[in-house]
């Protein structure tokens, strides 16, 4: 008995040391902004990659079109990437270029791919090789903006020409936020929200193409109660600023018409 006891302590304690690291577990490397804006008249952009830990690192980049699980090179971007591997001493940093290959993109409107960085941990020291180690590697994401020249507009108003209503959502269960976008921008959120008097129903954050539309569910939001709502979202800017705006009730909404997914 004593003997299960000690085992179950141990097993105990190698969890507890497992979770503590798990929790402090972070990326050395970091990129330099949240997006890449890129200007279609710009030969290149750069964008800054940083080294905040203690160890060099090897970092692997590559772009994807908007699937998180491709890997590098598996297909053709229209932009070169250099260097896509590159060792970063602990404190310095890196800077990477982006070129716009001239390959076709729409011009009548803004294209958003995806900037990956892979930072490979490094190989442990000689004296513990052999042992039972748990290595992880971070990738870091963010977007990159392909911004035609001569686009009507201002990309920072988009956000306030998105028009809302509350309707069913797309699999019939509950309700959700429908946003569109009239304009040649990518309108971008991280949290929206809708309150019916003083019950709020929370949606995620994400992203409405140009001219498009997105559905953001509602968790909570069962029944559609009467009255008109207020809408509440978190809009975010070039730069990775957020900026709250609330609508107020009645305005750019149409959920008390019985929520059309029109």
């Amino acid at each position: 008995m004593i003997s299960l006891f000690r085992k179950r302590a141990r097993w105990a304690l190698t969890l507890a040391a497992l979770s503590v690291s798990f929790t402090f577990a972070h990326a050395s490397v970091v990129i330099t902004g949240t997006r890449v804006i890129y200007p279609a008249n710009q030969r290149e952009v750069t964008v800054k990659l940083n080294n905040n830990g203690g160890v060099p690192a090897l970092v692997q980049s590559w772009i994807d079109d908007g699937d998180p699980d491709a890997k590098a090179k598996s297909k053709p971007m229209p932009f070169t990437l250099l260097p896509p591997v590159a060792r970063i001493d602990p404190g310095k940093g890196q800077t990477m270029r982006l070129m716009y290959t001239q390959d076709p993109l729409p011009q009548d409107r803004e294209s958003v791919f995806y900037l990956n960085v892979l930072e490979v941990p490094p190989r442990p020291p000689a004296e513990l090789q052999g042992e039972n180690l748990l290595q992880m590697a971070f990738r870091s994401r963010i977007k990159i903006f392909f911004r035609p020249t001569g686009l009507a507009g201002l990309p920072n108003e988009t956000p306030s020409q998105v028009t809302w209503q509350v309707v069913k959502a797309e699999d019939g269960k509950g309700y959700a936020l429908k946003g569109e976008n009239p304009t040649v921008f990518h309108a971008n959120f991280a949290e929206t929200s809708v309150k019916f008097g003083d019950k709020s129903f929370t949606g995620e954050g994400g992203m409405i193409p140009p001219r498009g539309s997105r559905m953001f569910p509602l968790a909570g939001l069962e029944s559609l109660p009467a009255g008109a709502p207020s809408i509440t979202f978190n809009a975010i800017d070039d730069y990775g600023g957020a900026h709250p705006v609330t609508l107020k009730p009645g305005i750019q909404s149409q959920a008390q018409q019985g929520g059309s997914t029109s």
